[in-house]
């Protein structure tokens, strides 16, 4: 025989529960209001992009030897509104090699994102982690694309931690101030 629950509540099925009690003479913990908070991507785009492959066809024939891959990537972030900030993820990627350079890439990677709601301890690391590792995916593919369109193997980046990323800017003091200006 199944038993039926007993629930007290509004009649939609929602549960109504018991305040916590508070114990005399203890403060409650200031926790943040997060119920409102909202953090959305507007939109994504290729603001600057560069491909160079100065010694092609050589280098599309024999790459040559000692190959050497520099990858470089940075945040930026910059507030357009109080609720809509500009993400930009600045990628660099130089393929060398005894003949040369083999290829040169240069893109910078944009997206707009909406935050509201969101306590200011916490906007920093959703702008500087959270929007970075939803647009990166897209960043990858542009750059894999671009490789093979170049006539190389596809560039397959390896994912990236942007919190340890954060962490170790923010410990240099490489992360900006996102208070708006006046």
């Amino acid at each position: 025989m199944a038993r039926k629950k007993k629930t007290t509540g509004d009649g939609n099925g929602a549960e109504k529960k018991p305040a916590a009690a508070k114990k005399p003479g203890a403060e409650a913990a200031e926790q943040p209001d997060t119920e409102n908070a909202q953090f959305g991507i507007l939109v994504q785009f290729i603001k600057d992009l560069s491909f160079e492959s100065p010694n092609s066809p050589i280098s599309l024939q024999a790459p040559g030897e000692n190959p050497k891959l520099d990858l470089n990537v940075q945040v930026n972030v910059s507030r357009h509104t109080d609720e809509i900030f500009e993400v930009d993820l600045a990628f660099a990627a130089k393929a060398e090699s005894d003949i040369g350079v083999i290829y040169n890439i240069e893109l910078v990677y944009g997206g707009m994102f909406q935050a509201s709601g969101i306590p200011e301890e916490y906007m920093m690391q959703v702008l500087y982690v959270d929007a970075p590792t939803l647009m990166y995916p897209f960043l990858r593919r542009v750059i894999a694309d671009l490789t093979r369109d170049g006539g190389f193997q596809p560039l397959m980046l390896d994912p990236i931690d942007f919190g340890m990323l954060f962490q170790q800017n923010s410990e240099n003091a490489n992360v900006q101030d996102l208070r708006p200006t006046s």
